[in-house]
């Protein structure tokens, strides 16, 4: 079956021709699937019903089952985990900010990176999400809210850039004038340090917010909590940043999470903001979540560290921490359902 939602207009156009159908007929499919984001065929009412009929034999629309919402007492951040239609689950983050909403979604079942102080990766990597599966975590997201969703942040469960081509298609598809047009300007990619796509992405020339998951001013620090770095290093790295921003004139946003005596020294953030100086960027810093099963612990020298970032002319925040009372990092809601899956069937 045909993933009809993962489809570009000009893809459309040709599945048509090759029904014998006219090829105008897919903006307006396309309109469905994406403006007004139906979930059945036979919603298309504007469509001849013999080609509705055609459509249901070749294709599917992909849709995803909220398994779990939690929504925050603290915030009103939600939370939701959603199973897809091979049983896997993964989640995404809903938050409420004075400009809009905005998702964190995901892009893989699972991640293969590795990085220890995450917790998407200790539950192992599956597969990666198809575009439409990408997608609609932001249109069920919408639903649920009942308002459109104004911004994406692509941080959750999974690299981005080690399934490049399907997010790639995503972009295409979330910004089309026919669909949800949102702006590149509203979203943000967030990415461990995959050199080679991030070259990628460089010459596509996308207006996108590039965020580098730095967390370490040396190889050693660095290779040790991320094993990404031990395929490309911080100086093979900033090298392609410094592309990047040369092609895109787009301020990259390096994230550092701070982790307690790993990487919180006074000489550590001296040492940053020299990596840094000269660059087109931004600094977040990164309350650490505190995952049970890891050793790494949250740093109490977040405001010192931003102040000595500052001290030297770096534009550095304090990520805002939202839905602490409901586990609102990305991987740790999945990791529990699939212990509480194992639990269950060992008892039956």
């Amino acid at each position: 079956m045909i993933d009809i939602k993962s489809m570009t207009i000009p893809e459309l156009e040709s599945f048509l021709t090759e029904l014998k159908q006219p090829k105008f007929r897919a903006k307006q499919i396309f309109s469905w699937l994406h403006e007004k984001r139906v979930l059945s065929f036979n919603e298309m009412t504007n469509l001849p019903a013999s080609l509705r009929e055609q459509l249901k034999e070749n294709c599917t629309i992909t849709s995803l089952t909220v398994e779990r919402k939690l929504v925050s007492q603290l915030d009103g951040t939600v939370k939701y985990l959603y199973r897809l239609a091979d049983g896997q689950h993964i989640e995404s983050v809903r938050m409420a900010y004075e400009h809009g909403i905005s998702l964190c979604i995901s892009s893989q079942v699972g991640c293969k990176m590795g990085c220890a102080f995450c917790a998407s990766t200790k539950a192992g990597f599956v597969r990666n999400l198809t575009a439409s599966e990408i997608l609609e975590q932001v249109y069920a997201a919408g639903r649920d809210a009942g308002e459109r969703i104004g911004s994406i942040v692509m941080m959750g469960i999974g690299e981005p850039l080690d399934n490049f081509d399907q997010v790639m298609r995503f972009l295409e598809l979330v910004s089309d004038p026919n669909g949800l047009n949102l702006s590149h300007r509203h979203i943000s990619l967030s990415t461990c340090g995959v050199v080679d796509r991030i070259r990628e992405l460089t010459e596509k020339d996308l207006q996108i917010t590039l965020s580098i998951s730095l967390h370490a001013t040396d190889d050693a620090a660095r290779s040790a909590i991320m094993p990404v770095n031990r395929r490309w290093n911080m100086e093979e790295l900033l090298d392609a940043c410094r592309e990047y921003t040369d092609r895109t004139h787009r301020r990259i946003s390096y994230e550092y999470a701070l982790i307690s005596g790993v990487n919180d020294s006074r000489k550590q953030a001296e040492e940053l903001a020299a990596l840094l100086k000269g660059m087109l960027c931004h600094v977040n810093l990164i309350p650490l979540n505190d995952v049970a099963e890891s050793p790494l612990k949250p740093s109490r020298r977040v405001a010192a560290f931003q102040k000595r970032l500052e001290s030297h002319g770096l534009t550095a925040t304090v990520r805002r921490s939202l839905g602490g009372d409901i586990d609102a990092s990305c991987g740790q809601l999945r990791r529990k359902e699939m212990e509480e899956r194992k639990k269950g069937a060992a008892e039956s």
